[in-house]
C-alpha cells in the first residue's frame, strides 16, 4: 500500500536585519566579524558563524578550505566544534550565519550545507531546547527558523547506531 509521508517547515522572512529583534542583530554583526578570519582563496566565498550558548557566550566560526577537498570544514561547524570542546555541558540556543563573495553580493540568505545540517540536529536533538537558525548573505532578505529539524525534517538516527558509553 502506498502512503504519503509530508513535513511542513516554518521558516520566518525579514526583508533585512533592521527588522530582526537586538539580539539578533547583533549576532548577525558577530557572524560578520567572523567573516575576517575565513580562509577561503579556492572558491573566494566566505562564510562567518556566531552561535549564542545558553550561558551567554558567543562562539565564532568561519569556513577554513584546503587545496585537497573536501578537507576544510565548514563556518558552522568550526564553532559548534569548539563550542563543544570549550563549553560541552551548555546548550547551543541560537546560530547566525552570513556569507561574502568575490563573484559579487549575496543578498539570498545562505543556508547551512548538508553535513552542518546533520551535525546541527544530532546537537539538538540532545538539547532540551530547539536551536534557532538565522541565515543571511551580506545584504537583503533574512531568514529564521525555530529549529534545525525545519531545514533537515528526515535527518539521519538510527537505534541501531548507538552512543558509546
Amino acid at each position: 500500500m502506498k502512503k504519503t509521508i509530508s513535513h511542513t517547515s516554518e521558516i520566518q522572512s525579514f526583508d533585512s536585519v533592521s527588522e530582526l529583534p537586538p539580539q539578533f542583530q547583533d549576532l548577525i554583526t558577530k557572524a560578520e566579524s567572523a567573516l575576517k578570519s575565513s580562509y577561503s582563496p579556492y572558491s573566494g566565498f566566505s562564510v562567518g558563524s556566531a552561535l549564542l550558548l545558553k550561558n551567554g557566550e558567543v562562539i565564532l566560526g568561519s569556513n577554513q578550505e584546503n587545496i585537497a577537498y573536501p578537507s576544510g570544514l565548514c563556518a558552522e561547524r568550526v564553532a559548534i566544534f569548539s563550542a563543544g570542546t570549550n563549553f560541552s555541558e551548555e546548550e547551543i540556543e541560537t546560530i547566525a550565519i552570513v556569507a561574502k563573495s568575490i563573484h559579487g553580493e549575496v543578498t539570498n540568505p545562505v543556508t547551512p550545507c548538508g553535513a552542518c545540517r546533520q551535525v546541527m540536529i544530532e546537537i539538538e536533538s540532545s538539547q532540551t531546547n530547539p536551536i534557532t537558525v538565522i541565515m543571511h548573505g551580506s545584504s537583503g532578505t533574512v531568514w529564521v527558523s525555530k529549529s534545525v529539524g525545519d531545514l533537515i525534517p528526515f535527518y539521519f538516527s538510527s537505534p541501531h547506531v548507538g552512543r558509546a558509553k
